[in-house]
């Protein structure tokens, strides 16, 4: 069963933001990709290939955990853990073309059979702001 999302995580989910994407290999060895990401009610939205790691590791296993930082304040993270619930044929791009567009303005270039994209139900979320401000390489 699902959990709702709050409003920050939203906010993180919603900005063009990269969140960083776990699946488990076939020994069950984790591995982490960065990816882009789209809303849908409260589920997330990744696009990939058929053949790609991450979807063959979630038809498998659709268990994934997810972490996105605000990419202006990198100290506003959500840390998501869930259930990839459906790979859904997105061949004509319907999801990706928006979520692409967040991230560059542009349409997404691949298109095509083979396309998918991963529909992750969250189980469990937590939104973590710490009192930082991200100033690297600056001595105050």
């Amino acid at each position: 069963m699902g959990v709702p999302l709050g409003p920050d995580v939203r906010s993180l989910l919603a900005g063009p933001n990269y969140a960083h994407l776990a699946t488990l290999m076939r020994d069950g060895a984790p591995t982490s990709v960065p990816v882009w990401v789209g809303l849908e009610r409260d589920n997330i939205l990744v696009g990939t290939g058929t053949d790609t790691p991450k979807a063959r590791n979630t038809r498998r296993d659709p268990r994934v955990a997810l972490s996105i930082t605000d990419c202006r304040e990198p100290y506003k993270a959500a840390l998501i853990r869930g259930r990839v619930i459906e790979q859904r044929a997105d061949e004509d791009n319907a999801v990706m073309d928006p979520i692409a567009i967040k991230y560059t303005s542009k349409s997404f270039p691949l298109r095509g059979a083979g396309r998918v994209v991963l529909v992750v139900e969250p189980e469990h979320v937590t939104y973590r702001a710490l009192p930082f401000e991200h100033r690297p390489g600056q001595l105050e």
